[in-house]
């Protein structure tokens, strides 16, 4: 999603939005529509800078991603 490369299901890591906060779903198992990203923080600033997320769930507006950061600074 930010990078658009390719890769294995199983090297990415997939992520929901969950009450317009995006999570990360280590198990896979979380409800609802998921989009997969590398585990790296410049993965995820790519997705933040070009908007993808609201885009990829759609939903209006911007969706919080300051948990998502935490755990790929980890």
């Amino acid at each position: 999603m930010g990078c658009r490369e390719r890769a294995a299901k199983s090297d990415l890591l997939r992520i929901v939005a969950v009450e317009g906060e995006c999570v990360p779903d280590h198990r896979g198992t979380l409800p609802g529509r998921g989009a997969y990203l590398h585990p790296a923080s410049v993965c995820l600033d790519l997705a933040v800078r070009r908007r993808a997320f609201p885009r990829a769930f759609k939903v209006q507006g911007p969706l919080e991603t300051a948990v998502l950061a935490e755990q790929l600074t980890l």
